[in-house]
């Protein structure tokens, strides 16, 4: 079996122009892989430390020298000679390096790109696709064309992934049935995402686009942008409600103040029992499948009572709530507070404690949803990893900048592999 040979990080830039890290892994065979790492803007508290240089004279303290030089000198010598395939105990070796809860000194980003690229290393030297690879180590899902991940389109960027958008709500979304092909859902998603910029037009309102390739208008409401969605999915002949769904993430957070959500569809601001009912009465208005962080992120009790709300129809999911981290998972469980996780590999920083946080989820018949970050790279491993461990959703923006794109297009080229199988 190959062993590794060589590891090398570097700076590189995401898709908003900040530094992030990018590290190639080299086995003795003479075979490669390279991971590049993304970054969030609206960060949870409880995720793992994204190390930055702090350095106000290089990209206005954003750059990660730190993180590269962590790499390249503590983390590559003690990796240097293991054999990929043993990704756990690489990661714990990892893990055990840098001694702290958050991964605050060695920085989760500069372990997650060495965790990532031995985990496509360990795929190209086992002669496997990386999902393949994924799918026979962990055993997480049954692969086929049918067991494809439905995507999870986000159409309208509000809050701070909007560009010049002056709505609350982070992400307004489009979802179609599970019961579509991935391709088909790819198609719709995109329809809908070309009829949208059509109606936004004719109204004379911004099409300008945001973070994750949505539009970013302003609008006199949240509820407006949901209206603006059910329009494009019946100009695009698809069946609001049974072939398309809405979802939103509303990263609450970013507008909880002083206690209470302040937010311009309600010209007060509302405590968690009053927010629990609009998100009661909006579910009424508009059948949402999908509900990300509608409450703040550690309000466990006002989880509990949202998802014994609306949980029976509604997927209520943990992203900043749980930040892919196994205690915040298990006391959710435990509290019955979601029924859903956002997996987000930077957030806890190894590709092993992913792929845990999974096995939990599935094990308590929780969905899984597999996130991109609004920072994003070309990178397309979170395509493999989805389709790897059987996710039954994937979150990777709009069908549109080739940082989103190429997430889809990976996916695309997958499920022609899995259709050809049959």
């Amino acid at each position: 079996m190959a062993v590794i040979k060589a590891i090398r990080a570097r700076e590189i830039l995401d898709s908003r122009g900040n530094p992030t890290i990018e590290t190639t892994a080299w086995a003795d065979n003479g075979a490669a892989a390279v991971a590049s790492i993304p970054s969030g803007a609206s960060k949870g508290m409880f995720e793992a430390l994204e190390l930055r240089d702090e350095d106000p004279a290089r990209f206005k303290g954003r750059g990660v020298l730190k993180a590269v030089n962590n790499v390249n000198t503590f983390i590559a010598p003690k990796v240097i000679g293991m054999d990929p395939t043993y990704q756990t105990k690489i990661d714990k070796l990892m893990v055990d390096l840098d001694g702290t809860e958050n991964k605050g000194k060695l920085g989760a980003n500069a372990i997650l790109s060495v965790s990532q690229a031995v985990c496509e290393l360990a795929a190209v030297v086992t002669r496997r696709a990386t999902f393949q690879y994924i799918n026979e180590k962990y055993g997480l899902g049954v692969l086929n064309a049918a067991n494809m991940p439905t995507p999870v389109f986000n159409l309208i960027n509000g809050g701070k992934h909007g560009a010049g958008s002056n709505l609350d709500f982070q992400e307004f979304q489009v979802i179609p049935s599970s019961s579509q092909t991935f391709t088909q859902a790819l198609m719709m998603g995109e329809v809908i995402y070309q009829n949208l910029k059509e109606a936004l037009i004719k109204r004379n309102a911004s099409y300008s686009v945001g973070d994750e390739g949505g539009f970013s208008p302003s609008l006199f409401s949240n509820t407006d942008a949901l209206e603006l969605l059910v329009e494009a999915i019946n100009v695009s002949n698809f069946v609001y409600g049974k072939e398309v769904f809405l979802g939103l993430d509303v990263a609450s957070d970013e507008f909880f103040k002083e206690s209470k959500y302040v937010f311009k569809d309600k010209s007060q601001p509302l405590g968690t029992e009053e927010m629990i009912a609009f998100y009661v009465q909006l579910n009424k208005d508009y059948k949402l499948l999908y509900l990300e962080d509608g409450l703040m992120e550690d309000d466990f009790e006002g989880w509990t009572k949202l998802t014994a709300a609306i949980g029976g129809t509604t997927l209520v999911i943990g992203d900043d709530f749980l930040a892919t981290n196994k205690k915040r998972l298990l006391q959710a469980i435990t509290k019955k507070a979601c029924n859903a996780v956002l997996v987000k590999p930077n957030q806890i920083g190894t590709i092993s404690e992913t792929v845990e946080v999974i096995k939990i989820a599935k094990e308590n018949n929780m969905d899984v949803i597999v996130s991109h970050r609004s920072g994003e790279t070309n990178d397309d491993f979170i395509a493999d990893l989805a389709v790897g461990v059987g996710a039954p959703y994937v979150k990777f923006g709009a069908p549109a900048r080739g940082e989103r794109v190429v997430k889809y297009n990976r996916l695309m080229a997958i499920d022609a592999l899995l259709n050809a199988k049959r």
